[in-house]
């Protein structure tokens, strides 16, 4: 779309480029993957996936938490894309994607905690 002038003028004489307003699509998935950080529980069963991989009975017990509970948290950051799994035998494992989106929120959940952690973790 080319350049157009916003109907309301403020006094500025820029014009904006709708082309660079990224689409809604592009949006959802952003609000997708935020959506993963408002609950805590996720975001340490996420931290601790991108460390190690791991089952849904020791992520339990990492995290205090039972079986199914953790599998529900296991459902929804993988179909975010965010984490992935792979079957041995009867045992099913689970880690962080090597994905851009699971390395940026790995990055960005890192730094927060060195703001709210400053001695480290």
């Amino acid at each position: 779309m080319p350049n157009k002038s916003l109907p309301h003028n403020h006094g500025e004489n820029f014009d904006i480029s709708f082309a660079e307003i990224p689409k809604e699509e592009d949006l959802r998935l952003v609000a997708e993957i935020f959506k993963q950080l408002s609950d805590t529980s996720r975001i340490r069963i996420f931290w601790i996936l991108c460390h190690f991989e791991e089952c849904v009975i020791n992520l339990a017990a990492m995290v205090d938490m039972s079986s199914p509970a953790v599998s529900h948290h296991l459902r929804q950051l993988k179909n975010a894309g965010l984490i992935v799994s792979r079957r041995a035998g009867k045992e099913v494992y689970y880690k962080a994607a090597q994905s851009d989106e699971a390395k940026t929120l790995h990055d960005m959940i890192e730094k927060l905690l060195k703001i709210t952690c400053p001695i480290g973790l």
